[in-house]
């Protein structure tokens, strides 16, 4: 599909369904991952919910340990919801940079682009406060 979304120039594809694919996928993905470890952890207890709190860390540091827990062991019901947390933690962020990937390099809409860095900046540091 092509759109003119820049002044004239012709763009091979629709930024708007990208988004919305990523987005899309992104909570699905984490829903899918959620549902199951919650489904899991009911099946082995034989009693819904889970008696969890999140650990008091930054979201690079959860998630890099989630990914790592995940690669290292066998995965629980536990790590499923985490891998759920951190997929809907980081799909607004991968939207974002998605965004700013196109602005800069696709459409060639410099203005929007710095805009978008802004806010990826933004959203950068933050992942990593605590």
């Amino acid at each position: 599909m092509e759109s003119n979304q820049s002044g004239g120039r012709k763009i091979p594809f629709d930024i708007n369904a990208l988004v919305g694919l990523v987005l899309g996928a992104g909570v699905l993905t984490s829903i899918l991952l959620l549902a199951s470890g919650f489904a899991w952890q009911w099946m082995r207890t034989g009693r819904p919910g889970l008696d969890y709190t999140l650990p008091r860390e930054n979201i690079v540091r959860f998630v890099s340990g989630e990914l790592r827990s995940a690669l290292r062991k066998e995965i629980g019901p536990i790590d499923l919801v985490n891998l759920g947390i951190s997929a809907l933690l980081l799909t607004p962020f991968l939207r974002v940079l998605l965004s700013l990937l196109y602005f800069a390099f696709v459409a060639r809409n410099y203005k929007y682009a710095v805009i978008t860095g802004f806010v990826c900046s933004v959203l950068t540091y933050t992942l990593f406060l605590r």
